[in-house]
């Protein structure tokens, strides 16, 4: 009977022993390729929404209350600097200014009397001075009364693109309504936020080797063919963001860009001694990026990584492994942790070889 139970646990042993090297065999069955992050000088390029804006962009509005009389533009024209652009009905102001006009003439020839008087003696010199008062203050009413008038015919205050004209011929206007806008797109303006450690990085590494050239991604994924200079940055970071804005300036000879488009602003960002890794090494689970790496016993384990920026095909890396550290290249997606691999390793400057890569 101890002979029997002998032989069935020997027998158990065997097949345990037969599964264990079965399960080995499939796990080393297939061949991963395993390289080693490299380090190297470089630069990636980030991106930023904008918002496009005129170097000067304003509303003309009515000064004075009336009917709108004339219009001389039409929507989507380019005006000159004093150019008149809108009129509101003048005959009220022109008929107060002509009453004021009058006044003044009388207030002349008032005053012009009693300084004769007064040179007789006939009158104080007081009269004298009061009659000058009422001069003056005519004046100063026919000078109001002009303003008035010349407040019935608008004129654009800079060269620059109408906008649309919302009011039509005869309607009536109420002092302060909107007529147009006017946008100068002789230069463009486009706004954009970066985070706090890209600002850092911009201050210390891009700003003062005069580094600052951005490009211009249109709506159409196209790049604009003038490069922008990054002229201003806010004051202070927004609170609730943890961003700060930045201002670049574009020309626009083309008058291609238009108030209040939207684009990307590529900004490049020099990186010494980056840490650079194939894109294809990765894997991402909620928003979070990982690695497999291979250990001492040839088991791979996964390592979440903070990527910094990204090349065309690579990423530059700043936490997660070392340069010494071997990860798995290909066949991520069918990898899993604790698997035991069989692997081929590829030096990591003939991976890069074959990648996209714009280094220093």
């Amino acid at each position: 009977m101890k002979k029997i139970v002998m032989l069935a646990g020997f027998a158990a042993f065997l097949s345990l022993a037969s599964c264990s090297s079965k399960t080995e065999a499939k796990e080393e069955a297939g061949k991963f390729t395993v390289t080693n992050p490299v380090v190297i000088d470089t630069a990636f390029t980030k991106e930023y929404v904008s918002q496009i804006r005129s170097v000067r962009n304003i509303e003309i509005r009515s000064q004075e209350k009336g009917f709108l009389e004339k219009i001389f533009v039409d929507e989507g024209q380019f005006v000159q600097a004093g150019q008149v652009l809108f009129r509101i009905m003048p005959k009220m102001y022109q008929a107060e200014f002509s009453k004021a006009e009058a006044e003044a003439r009388a207030a002349e020839v008032e005053l012009q009397n009693t300084k004769v008087l007064a040179d007789k003696n006939v009158i104080s010199r007081n009269e004298q001075k009061v009659a000058q008062a009422k001069l003056d203050q005519a004046r100063a009413e026919m000078a109001l009364a002009k303003l008035h008038l010349g407040f019935t015919e608008i004129r654009a205050p800079f060269s620059g693109t109408i906008d649309r004209i919302p009011k039509k011929l005869g309607s009536l206007i109420d002092e302060g309504e909107l007529l147009t806008s006017l946008s100068d797109n002789t230069e463009m303006f486009a706004y954009f936020n970066v985070s706090e450690p890209e600002y850092i990085d911009y201050m210390t590494k891009i700003k003062d080797r005069g580094d600052s050239k951005v490009t211009l991604m249109l709506a159409n994924g196209e790049p604009l063919k003038y490069k922008g200079s990054v002229e201003v940055i806010e004051g202070e970071f927004d609170n609730e963001t943890g961003n700060i804005a930045f201002r670049a300036k574009f020309p626009n000879p083309d008058k291609l860009l238009r108030n209040g488009e939207t684009g990307k602003i590529q900004m490049t960002f020099p990186v010494k001694d980056a840490l650079i890794i194939p894109s294809k090494a990765t894997y991402e689970i909620q928003d979070k990026k990982y690695v497999f790496v291979v250990g001492s016993d040839n088991k791979i384990l996964s390592r979440e990584v903070e990527v910094k920026g990204d090349l065309a095909d690579l990423y530059v890396v700043t936490k997660g492994i070392k340069a010494t550290d071997k990860i798995l290249l290909d066949g991520v997606q069918k990898a899993r942790d604790d698997q035991k691999i069989a692997y081929d390793f590829k030096d990591p400057k003939d991976v890069i070889a074959h990648l996209k890569l714009y280094a220093e």
